[in-house]
């Protein structure tokens, strides 16, 4: 009876903990999104995004924003209702915000005691020749598989609503083609990431950055980029050959109608 009681003891103060533990990261997770864009936000936003650029097959987006420790904080979609975009686009904008979360720095991030480092955005598009076989970050793609049991938590009904399942959990993933791009506040300090899909990745690509601008979440005059353009920091590259190597190792393919990267608008200081 003794050891009966001292069991079950046991396991009430382990659940305790569990309970307490959760409520705990759920309350720290929802103050960190609190500070970012909300469903309402971000549906408008990208309703107006995907309703400004023109370029790719003109499709309905799935968008998705984490914070900075890549939990989701919001999920939503463009047409009206869940079926009106690719559905496995849902977790594809997940993954990109994440990958271009868990791929950035803030602009004190680098710091050796000298002063403030300039800060590093990269975006998911930037990642696309990189990964290849011979290419400086191959095998990255596999470093961060997506969480399966938070991206196909049911119910579906709610996905893309205020209460998306996803929303306050982990995807993780590595994704690297257009859509995901880092968040950056005044003062040039990164919040989060951002992720787009449903078109061509070079649309997503396209879409997620007028979104990030219309969310004025786009504050990187400063921060170092592989463009090579000091107004557009990490935007798409497309200096892939006719030998099909990238000339600077960060190039993307172009898509079916792609747009002109360099009529993106600049980032804000």
């Amino acid at each position: 009876m003794l050891q009966r009681n001292l069991f079950r003891d046991l396991l009430r103060g382990l659940a305790a903990f569990v309970v307490a533990w959760t409520c705990t990261a759920g309350a720290a997770n929802a103050q960190t999104c609190a500070t970012l864009p909300d469903h309402a936000k971000l549906k408008a936003a990208l309703i107006q995004a995907t309703k400004d650029e023109t370029s790719g097959l003109n499709n309905h987006m799935w968008a998705t924003i984490v914070d900075r420790d890549g939990v989701v904080c919001a999920v939503a979609f463009s047409g009206k209702d869940r079926f009106a975009q690719w559905p496995g686009s849902r977790v594809i904008s997940a993954q990109k915000a994440n990958t271009a979360n868990a791929f950035g720095l803030d602009s004190g991030s680098n710091s050796d005691g000298s002063g403030q480092a300039n800060g590093l955005s990269l975006s998911t598009a930037n990642l696309y020749s990189a990964v290849q076989p011979g290419g400086s970050l191959y095998g990255l793609q596999f470093s961060n598989p997506v969480n399966e049991d938070v991206g196909y938590k049911v119910p579906s009904s709610a996905y893309g609503t205020p209460a998306d399942p996803m929303k306050g959990s982990k995807i993780g993933g590595v994704n690297v083609f257009g859509g995901g791009l880092a968040l950056f506040t005044t003062g040039k300090k990164m919040v989060g990431g951002i992720g787009v899909s449903g078109d061509t990745s070079c649309a997503d690509h396209f879409i997620a950055w007028r979104l990030r601008k219309g969310l004025g979440l786009d504050h990187l005059a400063g921060v170092g980029g592989v463009s090579g353009d000091n107004q557009r920091p990490d935007n798409i590259v497309f200096d892939i050959g006719t030998n099909g190597q990238s000339a600077g190792g960060f190039g993307h393919p172009k898509c079916l109608m792609t747009g002109n990267e360099k009529m993106l608008p600049a980032v804000q200081p």
